[in-house]
This record gives structure tokens, sequence and C-alpha cells, in this order.
């Protein structure tokens, strides 16, 4: 068909189609789960939302039952029975977040990785951020909290902690960042190497370098249920935390002592000053033995019980125990 000459033809603009295009590209969701059963159909149903927006990438969701103790295992076999994409690992007891999150990264096998919880204070549209940050050249790509949506108490700890950790670990782990985070196949592969049983896999991603870069969202309350880190375990992840990349405690050990042997120099001195001077006026009583006595004593079995941290970590290391059990992993295409 002729054109007119000096009318401009109109030309459609490739880019709908491109972004509609299908890439080949797998993204693997890693979804720990322990007691979710009040929140976990909301959370699929806001996880297939955002993800049908990007038609263009192949899914696959990995859920990981860490014993849950209601009906979590229950409604996620109703969920890998309704869709393919969904595979449900089912732990034979409940082995921690960290855990779980290790599980699915060994059985992820996408092009991309992401972690992320279902209670929904991960909002699953911020997802399709950290895809594109990969797809602009990432290597890892982490959703940092801008804002948080938790008691005051629970804002002030984890404001102090993250910024303590940051200046003691010996690796640069970013502040306000959880486990909600993109990781390419390659760096997924190498956090796969890390078997450690304590495990901080924050500080362990902060440990392999790659290309990273921050996504900043606001986190949400949770949509239902209950917080699955009361103040013991979120004690105990970020005891794993500095001891895990940390040596500052140790550290901190010989500068108390030291601390300790000058306070005992100036005590010696002017007990002996004391005696020759005013010998009269010197009593001996028992109270600045007690004080002594005491702080030297609180001081020794705080060093030991930084010392035990260390040791207990050496002795899960050593013992070579799985880090898991899987009892049966549940597909579309199984009863």
């Amino acid at each position: 068909m002729a054109e007119t000459i000096g009318e401009a033809v109109p030309v459609p603009s490739p880019e709908p189609r491109r972004e509609r295009a299908r890439t080949g590209l797998r993204i693997c969701y890693v979804l720990p789960v322990y007691n979710e059963a009040e929140g976990i159909r909301g959370f699929h149903r806001a996880l297939l939302a955002a993800t049908g927006t990007r038609p263009e990438f192949d899914y696959e969701f990995i859920y990981v039952n860490d014993g849950s103790a209601d009906r979590s295992l229950v409604i996620l076999r109703e969920l890998a029975i309704a869709d393919p994409r969904v595979r449900v690992l089912d732990f034979a007891r409940n082995f921690g977040h960290q855990i779980a999150i290790t599980a699915g990264l060994d059985y992820a096998e996408g092009d991309a990785v992401i972690v992320m919880d279902t209670d929904l204070q991960d909002p699953p549209e911020v997802s399709l951020e950290l895809i594109d940050a990969w797809r602009g050249g990432a290597e890892i790509v982490s959703a940092r909290r801008r804002s948080r949506q938790d008691t005051r108490f629970k804002r002030l700890t984890a404001h102090t902690y993250y910024r303590l950790l940051h200046t003691w670990a010996e690796v640069d782990i970013p502040t306000d960042t959880g486990d909600f985070r993109l990781f390419d196949r390659r760096a997924a592969e190498e956090l796969r190497g890390f078997r450690e049983r304590s495990r901080f896999i924050r500080g362990m991603v902060a440990s392999m370098g790659f290309q990273h870069t921050e996504v900043l969202f606001d986190r949400d309350e949770r949509a239902a249920g209950e917080t699955k880190y009361p103040l013991q375990q979120m004690v105990r992840l970020a005891a794993d935390g500095v001891t895990g990349f940390s040596t500052a405690p140790l550290k901190l050990i010989t500068r108390v002592g030291f601390v300790s042997l000058a306070l005992a120099a100036i005590g010696i001195m002017y007990a002996v000053a004391m005696r020759l001077l005013w010998p009269s006026i010197t009593v001996s009583g028992w109270t600045m033995l007690m004080v002594v006595m005491l702080f030297l004593g609180g001081v020794q079995m705080l060093s030991l019980g930084v010392i035990g941290s260390y040791i207990g970590r050496i002795y899960h290391e050593v013992q070579q125990r799985p880090l898991y059990i899987v009892r049966r992993e549940i597909r579309h295409d199984q009863d």
C-alpha cells in the first residue's frame, strides 16, 4: 500500500509487546511458614495478584512448613493441589526461621530467588521492585525498611541492635534490613555453601560480596496471627549475629580485664597509703572486700558466658548433624 507523500504514518510502539513477551526466566519465591493458618490464604492471593501483573516471568512458590502446630500444612496442601507452581516442604519438626529459609534456597531452581515472610508485613508488590533492580544488573537486592508498623519498644531495640551490629561486625551488614531480598542464581548457589548451624543469613549475605543494591519500602502490620519472633527468639537471633560475625565480645573481655586491673591497682595503692599514712583511722571492714569480690566475680562470670557462647557454636558445628529434615515434599501432581 503506497504512502501519501507528506503524511506521517503512525507506527505502533513495540514497548507494550516487549513487556508482555515471555522472557524464559523463572522467579522462585522461598516462603517460610510457621503457624500462619489465619493469614496464609490471604498472603497467597496477594502474591498471585502481584505476580499476575508481570506475566512475562515463570514463577515457582516454595512454601516451607517449619513444623507448624496449626492447620498451616492442610492449607498449604490445598494450595499445592490447586496450583502446579506451588511446592511445599514439610519439616519433621520446627527447625527455626533461618533454617527454613536455608531449605527453601536448597530446593530453589530459579534464575532468581526471592525470600520473604508470609505475614504480609513484606508486601508482595515490593518483590516486583526487587525483580526490576535485578534485571537492572544487581546480583543481590535487599528490601530495606523505610518505616515499620511495630511497637515503640521493638522499633527502639531493632534500631539499636542493627547499629551496634553494623559497628561490631567484621563485615558490612546493612542496617534496617531483614531477610526479604532477591538472589541471582549465582549468588543463591554460593549461599548454599554456607552450612554453619547457628545461622544468621543476613550476615552471610553481607560476607559474600556480589553486586548489591537496596529497595526502600514501608513495612506493614501483620495481617493476622501473632509474631513468630518473640523477645526470646529475637535475643537468640541477635546473639547469633554478634557471635557469628564479630569477635568484639571477646575483645571486650580483654578491655574489661584491663579496666578491672587498673581499678584493682588504684584500690591497692589507696589501701597501702591509708595503712602507712593514717594507720590509726584505718578500719578493717568487710564492705570493701565484698564489693571487690562481687565485682571481680561478676566480670569473671560474664567473661565465661561470652567464651561459652563461642565454644557452644564450635560444639554444634563439630557435631555435623543435618541442618533440617524434610518429612515430605508436596507437589501438584502428588496425592
